[in-house]
């Protein structure tokens, strides 16, 4: 009886490559549209948080292609500042938003808290004339 060795070592070969899915693996990369999710990317932000330093980058370098004379390639680079023009005034707005909603539930939480005090000092009080009015 002859065993084959070199068969068993394909097969581990195989599972490297990146176009070999085993039957469990098939059903993970699926892509599914019908469930109408929006195609906005799922970690938003994620490569726009240097939105300042790609401004100055692009920036410069449609002024370094405008100086050699490349005007299509400026008004690119124009383009992709602005851009991020957009995305950092949109972060900014957005820290506004929830600097003011944080503000305003703080706000809420406070004036909840006085209004607890002020109906607490008012009982005291209301009880204090109370027993001086029975003790006079």
């Amino acid at each position: 009886m002859v065993t084959f060795r070199n068969n068993n070592r394909r097969n581990n070969f195989r599972r490297n490559d990146r176009n070999f899915k085993s039957n469990g693996d098939r059903g993970k990369f699926n892509s599914n549209f019908s469930n109408n999710d929006s195609f906005q990317r799922k970690a938003p932000g994620r490569n726009n948080h240097n939105a300042p330093k790609l401004i100055e980058k692009y920036n410069n370098l449609a002024r370094e292609a405008l100086s050699g004379g490349d005007k299509i390639l400026s008004e690119n680079y124009f383009q992709h500042a602005d851009h991020f023009t957009r995305v950092l005034s949109e972060q900014e707005n957005l820290k506004k938003m929830k600097y003011s909603e944080n503000n305003n539930l703080n706000k809420k939480e406070t004036d909840k808290e006085k209004t607890s005090e002020e109906i607490s000092i008012k009982d005291e009080v209301n009880e204090v004339e109370k027993s001086q009015s029975e003790v006079s």
